[in-house]
């Protein structure tokens, strides 16, 4: 897990990035902005047909905070729980633990 230390060097180094004149690809900001207010479903929808048609084609940077806010947003869904655990261990071992415990909520809740 990213500590609030990390998370808020990360931010300043957007912001400086920012500032300096670089900016985000614009696919990457409408991503962002859409995954941000979509339901989990639509969240899913776009995870599951974009997975399916090319597992690798979606980067982790975008597929780990689409699973994370599907899941917050149906913290009691352990099919999804377990789909986005399978995900994270996927691209670890940096997300390992986080993955443990989606399973282990899935594993409490079932």
């Amino acid at each position: 897990m990213i500590s609030d230390v990390d998370l808020a060097a990360r931010m300043r180094e957007l912001v400086a990035a920012t500032e300096a004149g670089s900016s985000l690809p614009d696919a990457a900001r409408a991503f962002v902005e859409a995954v941000t207010f979509a339901d989990a479903d639509a969240i899913l929808a776009g995870l599951r047909g974009e997975l399916a048609a090319d597992w690798m084609a979606m980067p982790v940077w975008a597929r780990n905070p689409a699973f994370r806010l599907a899941c917050l947003q149906r913290p009691d869904d352990p099919v999804l729980l377990r789909e986005a655990a399978g995900d994270l261990l996927s691209f670890g071992p940096d997300w390992d633990d986080a993955a443990h415990a989606l399973e282990q909520r899935a594993d409490e809740i079932a």
